[in-house]
């Protein structure tokens, strides 16, 4: 199975995830540090929509100034637009498999697409 961690491995929760990732046998594993390489936000949208999640969802709240900003109320293409902007407002680890997308956090939501 092929899977796709966007990482940050400055974080604790995208570590875990990629060490199960990497623990499990069969797994054709690409790692995306979404900070030095950010998605488009196609793909952003693509990668939400197959969570079944909005933007508004993947936003990461601690640590930024997205609700200065109002990002979490603001509509998904603004949201988008400064996800891939400043890369740091997205939400991680987010991972995709042929069985799907998850924001695992927890770590252990890795396994509902695995």
């Amino acid at each position: 199975m092929k899977a796709t961690i966007w990482h940050n491995p400055a974080c604790g929760t995208s570590r875990k995830t990629l060490a199960i990732l990497q623990e499990t046998p069969g797994v054709e594993l690409t790692v995306v540090e979404y900070l030095v390489n950010p998605p488009s936000a196609e793909k952003l949208a693509a990668l939400y929509q197959a969570a079944g999640m909005t933007p508004q969802q993947g936003l990461r709240l601690r640590g930024t100034d997205a609700e200065e900003r109002g990002l979490p109320a603001a509509d998904a293409a603004v949201v988008l637009a400064a996800m891939v902007a400043e890369p740091r407002l997205i939400e991680r680890p987010l991972v995709e498999t042929d069985k799907g997308v998850r924001l695992c956090r927890p770590q252990d939501k890795v396994f509902e697409i695995l």
